[in-house]
């Protein structure tokens, strides 16, 4: 089973991109499937403007996938930007995509309504996301729930496309929800977004995430007082880290009265440093050799390349586009 997702390079990477998306992608390699993971730097164009910031983050995010698990010699690790074929499928794929069709996008208006300007390439962005899954001949696209609609454009897309071109040209792709997957709170109590400034980043230090967890938003109730476990945005990023024993036991805590906030902000932070001390001590690793995590990124390019070339010849061949090669 060929499985296709990526990560954009918007920002550092938090725990609601490990446990709502990472951990899924590196369970999926290690079942033995055929995964394909990029990162979609034309896709961080839609917001981003600063260059020197768009390569540092396309590089921590290589390395982040690294040492969260992928491996190179199981999965095509690759920047989107490796395979110009994929700009070339979005274009033929807009001609067959009705402007109704974008109409219906959700993802536009609420990224214009958060600031970002309302330029083309935004109001674009799914069927750019459609070539990225399409191009491969991906069988499962992992997503959030909020996202199957990208995932229903593609299908969509990729069926008019077919019914054009009289063949099968192009593969319909299924959504993969892991339907346990909770929305990660940030520390404000909204959904953990790079956008809302609000994350617990993965590969900050020690004493950085403890700082940051002492900042979670809770609310007034004093100590001695029982609390509503389940009301916490402190427990509910606890429940990520922490055995059914010790939730449990700090449920209990909580109903009890006399355990204090601060008490579980502390808890969570050693948690949390504690799940990701390996990862953060190879992600130090390979930050030292980033010749390295380059052709790592070169490699999975030219395969993935490979591979958008074998399908860019069945589209051309449906449409009729004579391409001479020089």
């Amino acid at each position: 089973m060929r499985v296709l997702s990526g990560t954009q390079p918007s920002g550092r990477l938090h725990i609601g991109n490990y446990f709502g998306a990472i951990r899924q992608y590196i369970r999926l390699q290690d079942d033995g499937n055929e995964c394909f993971y990029f990162i979609p730097n034309y896709h961080a164009l839609t917001s981003m403007t600063d260059s020197a910031e768009l390569e540092r983050i396309t590089r921590h995010v290589a390395t982040a996938y690294l040492a969260l698990g992928a491996d190179p010699d199981r999965s095509v690790l690759f920047c989107q930007s490796d395979v110009p074929e994929v700009t070339e499928l979005c274009w033929i794929l807009n001609c067959v995509c009705p402007v109704s069709l974008m109409d219906k996008a959700t993802s536009y208006k609420d990224k214009v309504a958060r600031g970002l300007p309302a330029s083309v390439g935004l109001f674009d962005y799914p069927v750019l996301q459609a070539a990225d899954i399409l191009i491969y001949d991906s069988n499962l696209v992992p997503v959030g729930a909020d996202q199957k609609q990208h995932i229903e454009i593609a299908r969509d897309l990729a069926g008019k496309f077919n019914r054009r071109a009289g063949d099968d040209v192009l593969v319909l792709p299924e959504p993969y929800i892991v339907p346990e997957v909770a929305v990660v709170p940030g520390i404000d109590g909204q959904k953990m977004s790079k956008s809302y400034d609000n994350t617990l980043e993965i590969f900050a230090t020690d004493k950085q995430t403890t700082k940051t967890c002492a900042r979670i938003v809770t609310d007034s109730t004093p100590l001695d007082e029982p609390k509503d476990p389940e009301a916490c945005n402190v427990f509910a990023l606890l429940k990520l880290f922490a055995d059914d024993d010790e939730i449990d036991a700090i449920a209990a805590q909580y109903r009890a009265g006399g355990f204090g906030y601060g008490q579980a902000k502390k808890r969570l932070a050693e948690l949390m440093n504690a799940f990701f001390a390996d990862a953060r001590a190879k992600y130090a690793e390979l930050d030292k050799h980033p010749d390295t995590v380059r052709d790592i990124l070169a490699d999975g390019g030219r395969k993935a390349r490979r591979v958008a070339q074998d399908t860019m010849h069945r589209v051309r061949a449906a449409c009729g586009i004579l391409r001479h090669e020089p």
